[in-house]
């Protein structure tokens, strides 16, 4: 595995223990809030996978140890989440969550905006349907 890059958002974060933290926090909101049915809906049952899975994502993707690729190649978000009717509903719900981990988490106000400005953007590109009034 592959060193960490110094100053990287990962060690900023405490590393591997702090990005579990922020993964499990994430997954609880998303189990706990009603209000995040529309996301929640799309996981299974048991989030024990999608735990462990975004783990070894954001490992790398904040710049860590590239877990996610040395165990299931490159990420290809879009490919991989195609299958999920994905609209701004769906990716609001998500992002409500991951701000509340992160707004519960991370304590340094500069890192904490590039953080939710950089889930913001990878939670948009996944936009794959037009919302659909209910």
């Amino acid at each position: 595995m592959s060193e960490s890059l110094p100053h990287s958002p990962y060690l900023q974060l405490g590393g591997e223990s702090a990005v579990r933290q922020l993964v499990d926090r994430f997954y609880d909101l998303m189990d706990e809030n009603p209000q995040t049915r529309v996301i929640r809906d799309m996981h299974p049952t048991t989030l024990d996978q999608s735990r462990q899975k975004l783990f070894e994502f954001l490992s790398g993707f904040l710049g860590g140890p590239p877990i996610y690729m040395e165990r299931h190649g490159h990420p290809r978000l879009r490919m991989r989440h195609h299958n999920f009717a994905i609209d701004q509903t769906a990716c609001d719900h998500w992002l409500l969550c991951m701000h509340q981990a992160l707004e519960e988490q991370v304590q340094d106000k500069l890192l904490l905006m590039q953080l939710k400005a950089s889930f913001t953007r990878t939670a948009t590109h996944l936009i794959n349907r037009e919302c659909v009034d209910e």
